[in-house]
């Protein structure tokens, strides 16, 4: 028997005496009992008010106990329905169990059965609503440990970039006038790289790891790397091994980052057309990341004063792009990309003057 007061039953029955001798039964085993002589009151009164089961005759005038059912599954579809006949039908007891009914009792009923009948659907209920609250929890809960943990991702990832900006720059300063160049890059490279429509991975990770394109630098020899001159055929051959450097440095890492940069590292400096180094890779053997960085470095340098040259400006730098100087030329740029920064271009300009406030 359940205690008492825990359970709510609307019990439907056109039969008066039937009516008051289920409710004076169900009272006595402890539930709380609202009595109604028609369906219509009964769908009224469940639309407003939460009750545990529902008892009700299958033949009343009006609105039958299947038709109660029909509505009140309409309304919710855990609350347990039994239905009551005095003629044991099997059609009829099939069509309710089809329509949702919880069980099907026969009048007259056994009062021990009538009340294990409705003690179950008291307990179905019960266990409906308590999953119903677990899965509730567990969804917030869920939701709250994936906010926490795209937290702790997002301060990683913000933390790695900082850690790759600051290591980077430590062999980046031993040769640039500013440590801007570092930024810049990453800025032109995703812009570039959202210009193209490539995935947003890619995009935030170009982003960062473009910065460690000249890591490889930290292995050149100052005299080399300062030298205020121009630097001998050896030496510029020193000077290109600044990408193995690099590539040794960063690769064999799990972080995509890392990865990226090793790319980036090895490959900034191969072109299109095979006259690049270290490798001598031409066309979609070039990495896609490299192939990016390659431009973006390209046009940060020639806007950029050197020993050997002086800072040009931003249409100067398009035209050497673009159209080519001898030293510098078309060629030299994957088609599809150089195609991409003509079309923005101008952006690069606001990016590059941005770092000079």
């Amino acid at each position: 028997m359940l205690p008492e007061s825990q359970g709510t039953i609307f019990v439907v029955d056109d039969d008066r005496y039937v009516l008051d001798s289920i409710s004076t039964l169900l009272r006595e085993y402890g539930f709380n009992i609202i009595q109604f002589s028609n369906g219509q009151e009964a769908v009224k009164r469940f639309a407003s008010e939460p009750v545990d089961l529902v008892l009700t005759d299958i033949n009343m005038p009006g609105m039958s106990g299947i038709q109660l059912l029909e509505k009140i599954r309409f309304l919710d579809h855990e609350t347990p329905v039994l239905l009551m006949t005095a003629y044991a039908d099997l059609d009829t007891a099939v069509q309710a169990i089809q329509k949702g009914a919880f069980d099907f009792i026969i009048k007259p009923y056994r009062p021990p059965y009538l009340v294990h009948a409705v003690e179950k659907g008291i307990n179905y209920k019960r266990l409906t609503r308590i999953e119903k609250n677990y899965k509730r929890e567990l969804e917030q809960t869920v939701e709250q440990r994936t906010a926490e943990l795209n937290e702790a991702l997002s301060k990683l990832r913000h933390m790695s970039s900082e850690i790759i900006e600051r290591l980077t720059a430590a062999a980046e300063l031993r040769d640039e006038d500013t440590g801007q160049h570092i930024s810049r890059i990453g800025r032109y490279a995703k812009r570039l790289s959202v210009q193209l429509g490539l995935p947003d991975d890619f995009v935030e990770n170009i982003s960062v790891s473009s910065a460690m394109h000249d890591v490889g630098k930290i292995g050149i020899p100052d005299s080399i790397l300062l030298k205020p001159g121009p630097l001998t055929p050896d030496e510029f051959g020193t000077i290109k091994q600044h990408t193995i450097i690099g590539e040794k440095i960063l690769r064999g890492s799990s972080h995509t980052m890392l990865q990226m940069g090793a790319t980036i590292a090895a490959t900034h400096h191969e072109r299109w057309d095979g006259s690049g180094y270290p490798y001598g890779l031409s066309g979609n053997d070039i990495p896609m990341a490299g192939r990016i960085v390659m431009l973006t470095d390209q046009y940060d340098a020639l806007r950029s004063s050197r020993v050997y040259k002086p800072a040009f400006d931003h249409a100067k730098t398009c035209d050497i792009i673009l159209m080519g100087d001898g030293r510098t030329m078309p060629g030299h740029f994957d088609p599809r990309i150089l195609a991409a920064f003509n079309d923005i271009q101008d952006d690069f300009a606001d990016i590059f003057e941005d770092s000079q406030n």
